[in-house]
């Protein structure tokens, strides 16, 4: 058997990427001491893999942002508007592309972003046009091939295979079909095909993630006409297929019927479909199978004996020397290496991998299936003994905390009164304008605010001294939104590290790492919590930071919480009981927060659910069981509240076409979404389903460093204008502040507010 895996964290064991970044954007370093930090990176990443065992490597998994965004300028797919940049200065091109680029010269808005199938990873989503020529434009492809050749490692090259690169991506005119570009973009991957076979590349790693969706079929002849022309002119190469996240299910014969020399399965996702694959005609007993056994996305540890299970399953129908052991998808969504935590309850400990313990696992199981091979036999029994522990722990189970979830009734998931009754209640209660403008929580977190929130945590800064540097920097962020006229406050979330991270470590059924860093996107890294046990609110979690922000004015300050949904898919979590019944758990715990925050006098309370559309099932046919759940975590968490409070809900980079009707049945009385990169396009399925609560479309992009225009934000609004009853409109940024900085902030801030009261008194004025 061979071992592989599909990809390797990027960010560097401690962030070195994410720093490297960050001060060349800033101006701080240059594009050498930039590249110097990612080889040093590549390099590691390379070699530790080679000297673990792990037997082809992959290359091309590096990015500094995004691996679609580094297709797209493989592929030469650069939209119109970065013509100005120049192209020989491809890095400048590149990033401008993820986060746009304003100076004195130039102008230009970034690419959209959007979640990568069903996790809390963002890619840039590629833009299209009718008969779109495409050129084998960036060779990063090649250039970290030989690179890693340099140092003594043969790789396996991975790529976005054709279709699903053309699927990930969006048409910017009307009247074609994505699809229908794939006879341009075909020949640029020949020729990229080409220069690989020319280096004596024996595996190339296609990521057909596609194949775990439900396909037009239109989209499966697609497939089956790429591999088909690629076997063809290229009939040695040896192509490695990747789906991932889900089974094949409806295409499983379609994947069968290529001509690949690897298929690769996800076996921590859909472990039976091996079942499906031993039981199949279509199956080709030269098709090799790579079995990700080892779970690329969650951080517990892996069964051996499970594993060992199934591969002697197969064994009885394939022969060993056509299996390779993996990991279901690529180690990106995982931490770099458990070894790094000092701090850790080691009883829970025993029970975690992080990607160098998943590496160490696949050469495991490779070596276990062999009987002659005793000097492996211990893992097995330390994993057997670590299994066994999890399994009869108490300290993840708290029978009152199971109780109160069993208990629930429908009437715990709603209302008082219907939204038509509550709304005029709390508009009598809010005394608010047209088109009230808000922000949707945090304020950039500045250098010194992180550098206190260390220093606390460390000892080095007392509660008393940290308490008064966080209400002093509350205070300010209360005067400043006074002073330019916001409608509705945020204390700002200056004490909050991450926005689940800081409910989490609030919570009892979490645990948390030091060094547990993943990517979000680009340089944004989070901390997932550890969701280990039953959940429960060990005390008020915001009251008195939000208490006291509303102490400071008069204006309403929004309560800020995170909704269950968000907590639960933005965390690592167990895997012994339903994810239903854990957001139950965590929905209960936040529905507490609701109820004291009202107690104490605050009357808008967000709870904040961008993950709600991210948990979506990949397969439509799961999607109802999904939405059930979920929507109804968040009705209980919020259905405690009085009529008079305002309830909101904030979601972010998400298609809701699909799920409108689901979102209306959250019953928030404002929802706040993104729609400045799609240029209010997301607003029409709000439109169109006739939304009958209030939203507000986001009209500032925080996640480039541009500062929007008055007569951007004021194009924006008149298209939403345009479509919903004015009496509906809130007037907000996409998402919140904490990335950015305070001089961009406070004049995108400026330029919201001045475009809000325009068309406030612009309404006043007799038709």
């Amino acid at each position: 058997m061979k071992t592989t895996i599909l990809g390797h964290p990027r960010i560097g064991k401690n962030r070195e990427l994410k720093k490297a970044c960050e001060q060349y954007w800033a101006g701080k370093t240059t594009e050498t001491d930039l590249t110097n930090t990612a080889s040093k990176i590549k390099k590691e990443n390379w070699l530790n893999q080679q000297k673990i065992g792990i037997d082809s490597i992959p290359s091309n998994d590096f990015s500094f942002y995004d691996q679609v965004l580094d297709t797209c300028l493989t592929l030469g797919c650069i939209p119109d508007r970065f013509k100005k940049i120049d192209k020989k200065n491809l890095l400048n091109l590149y990033f401008a592309m993820a986060r746009g680029l304003q100076n004195e010269h130039i102008d230009v808005t970034a690419m959209e972003m959007t979640k990568w199938f069903d996790t809390n990873y963002h890619y840039i989503v590629p833009e299209f046009e009718k008969n779109q020529s495409f050129s084998f434009f960036s060779k990063k492809i090649i250039n970290e091939y030989k690179e890693a050749l340099s140092h003594g490692v043969k790789t396996k090259p991975v790529i976005i295979a054709p279709v699903t690169f053309l699927l990930l991506g969006k048409e910017k005119e009307t009247g074609f079909d994505k699809l229908d570009l794939l006879e341009n973009l075909l020949p640029v991957y020949f020729e990229i095909l080409d220069e690989l076979s020319k280096l004596g590349v024996e595996y190339i790693q296609f990521d057909e993630p596609c194949l775990a969706l439900d396909l037009s079929t239109k989209a499966q002849e697609a497939i089956t006409f790429t591999y088909k022309a690629i076997s063809e002119k290229f009939p040695n190469l040896k192509l490695f297929l990747a789906n991932y996240f889900d089974c094949y299910s409806s295409n499983l014969n379609l994947a069968l019927s290529l001509p690949v020399h690897t298929l690769h399965l996800d076996l921590v996702r859909c472990p039976l479909q091996i079942d499906d694959i031993l039981q199949s005609e279509n199956y080709n007993p030269k098709t090799h199978l790579s079995l990700g056994l080892v779970d690329g996305r969650n951080i517990w540890i892996n069964s051996f004996e499970d594993s060992l299970k199934i591969i002697d399953k197969i064994k009885t129908k394939i022969p060993a020397d056509k299996l390779w052991i993996a990991t279901s998808c690529s180690l990106l969504h995982v931490p770099y290496d458990l070894n790094s935590e000092k701090n850790m309850q080691p009883d829970i400990k025993q029970w975690l991998a992080f990607a160098q313990q998943k590496l160490e696992e696949v050469v495991a199981i490779k070596h276990l299936t062999s009987a002659e091979n005793n000097d492996f036999a211990y893992l097995f029994e330390e994993n057997k003994l670590a299994n066994i522990n999890k399994s009869k722990s108490k300290i993840i189970h708290n029978p009152s905390v199971k109780n109160r979830v069993s208990d629930l009734s429908d009437s715990d998931s709603e209302r008082n009164s219907p939204f038509k009754i509550r709304q005029a209640k709390q508009k009598s209660s809010l005394n608010l304008p047209l088109f009230p403008t808000t922000t949707i929580g945090s304020f950039p977190q500045t250098k010194e605010v992180r550098s206190w929130r260390l220093q606390h945590k460390n000892g080095q800064l007392s509660t008393e001294s940290y308490n008064k540097k966080i209400a002093k920097e509350i205070e300010d962020s209360i005067r400043f939104q006074e002073n330019i006229g916001l409608d509705v406050l945020v204390h700002g979330e200056f004490e909050r590290n991450d926005m689940v991270e800081y409910f989490g470590e609030r919570l009892n059924g979490f645990v948390f790492s030091d060094f547990g860093w993943v990517q979000s996107y680009g340089s944004r890294c989070v901390k997932p919590p550890i969701l280990f046990g039953d959940v429960s609110r060990k005390e008020p979690l915001t009251v008195a930071w939000s208490t006291y922000a509303q102490s400071l004015t008069s204006l309403p300050v929004k309560g800020m919480l995170t909704g269950p949904v968000t907590i639960l898919q933005w965390s690592f979590v167990r895997n012994d009981q339903p994810r239903a019944t854990t957001c139950n758990q965590i929905a209960l715990a936040i529905r507490d927060e609701v109820a004291d925050l009202e107690t104490n006098g605050i009357k808008i309370i967000q709870i904040d659910e961008p993950a709600i559309r991210e948990g979506l099932p990949l397969r439509k046919h799961e999607w109802k069981h999904y939405l059930n759940w979920a929507i109804n975590a968040f009705k209980i968490s919020a259905s405690v509240a009085k009529d008079e409070t305002q309830i909101h809900t904030h979601m972010c980079y998400s298609e809701f076409n699909d799920i409108i009707e689901d979102i209306a049945k959250m019953d928030a009385d404002v929802i706040t979404i993104e729609t400045s990169r799609s240029e209010m396009e997301l607003l029409d399925a709000f439109v169109n389903f006739k939304y009958p609560n209030e939203i507000g479309p986001g009209v500032y992009d925080i996640h480039s460093p541009r500062v929007p225009t008055v007569k951007e934000i004021e194009k924006l609004l008149n298209k939403a204008k345009d479509v919903l009853p004015k009496e509906h409109i809130w007037v907000n940024p996409d998402c919140g502040l904490k990335t950015r900085h305070w001089p961009e902030t406070k004049s995108a801030l400026k330029n919201l507010v001045f475009v809000a009261k325009k068309l406030r008194e612009e309404a006043l004025q007799p038709v």
